[in-house]
């Protein structure tokens, strides 16, 4: 499919140049990882420091300025209504959440972005959600989520709002049920909606816009800008998995610098495994979607670079 125009070319021609992992650094952490912990037993800390090494560009790898970037945006086709994910964003920017606390425990930092909740993309049973130059900016807005700096990237949506347009975008690209706790209202929806954009589904920017919504585009964002910066990724939720997705289709391996915070539904651990490759860091349960599961997983990962780096090989102890 030819694209409908210039903003999506200039995502199209930045999907080009997105550097790739330092395999020096990777195969280094790894060597050093099993002379430190020989027999395996802190399990999957070797990869986690590993991957943030290969992505950072180096052999001693740090994690000193984790970040949670959290998009709030509301969605016509959504039962969520836009006041209730206003009132949560209140929540979060006053300190209250469990997300702030988690954050605050781990040195976090937290920034909360407001797509224009007051202003619903269209409902995408009936209309496509976005213009193609509204989705292109607001994909370059996320990028500002790196503004700043960090060295570790936790990605997330703003309550469930954006769980049906996320199931709608993963289902227009890999097929499935996205939502196993869907009721049969909403599984109709995203057959409606996956029907009337039947045409345009090939291209996944078209997808992206037509199917999805302010947040997941600029969750898109965010994850490229830290490609281009070289700062790893930690996604958390469904939405940021659909953002995933539309950029693994456009330019495969585009995502290869995310990992997945936390096991999402056990049903959809599958599916994200075969299109991404990812196995999440850990489960933790935690049900909001705000971020809270993914910050959770920087800590694991900030705990494997603390192992890394202060430990010593078991041979190298004296005895007394």
């Amino acid at each position: 499919m030819t694209a409908s125009g210039l903003p999506f070319d200039d995502i199209r021609n930045l999907v080009r140049l997105l550097p790739d992992a330092n395999e020096h650094a990777w195969d280094e952490v790894k060597a050093t990882m099993a002379r430190l912990d020989p027999a395996g037993a802190l399990g999957r800390f070797h990869d986690h420091v590993a991957w943030l090494a290969s992505w950072q560009g180096k052999t001693k790898p740090v994690v000193l300025r984790p970040l949670l970037a959290i998009f709030a945006s509301s969605h016509g086709v959504s039962p969520v209504p836009p006041a209730r994910t206003k009132q949560a964003l209140t929540h979060l920017s006053d300190g209250g959440a469990a997300v702030n606390q988690i954050c605050a425990s781990f040195d976090a930092g937290l920034k909360v972005f407001d797509l224009a909740i007051d202003l619903p993309t269209k409902n995408i049973a009936h209309d496509a959600a976005m213009d193609e130059k509204t989705c292109a900016a607001t994909m370059a807005f996320g990028m500002e989520a790196i503004a700043g700096g960090a060295d570790l990237l936790c990605l997330s949506a703003l309550g469930r709002g954006a769980d049906l347009p996320a199931a709608a975008i993963l289902s227009a690209l890999s097929g499935g049920d996205w939502l196993p706790a869907a009721s049969d209202s909403e599984r109709e929806t995203v057959a409606v909606a996956l029907d009337m954009h039947q045409a345009h589904l090939s291209d996944p920017l078209e997808v992206l816009r037509r199917l999805g919504g302010r947040d997941i585009a600029a969750l898109a964002g965010a994850i490229l800008a830290a490609r281009m910066e070289r700062i790893p990724v930690v996604l958390d939720g469904l939405a940021a998995v659909a953002a995933a997705v539309i950029l693994n289709r456009l330019e495969p391996g585009a995502v290869a610098h995310c990992l997945l915070g936390q096991a999402l539904a056990e049903s959809l651990q599958g599916p994200i495994c075969d299109e991404l490759g990812y196995k999440p860091v850990a489960d933790f349960g935690v049900h909001e979607s705000d971020g809270a599961g993914g910050v959770l997983a920087m800590g694991i990962i900030k705990t494997a670079v603390a192992c890394y780096m202060g430990m010593v090989p078991a041979a190298e102890l004296v005895l007394n």
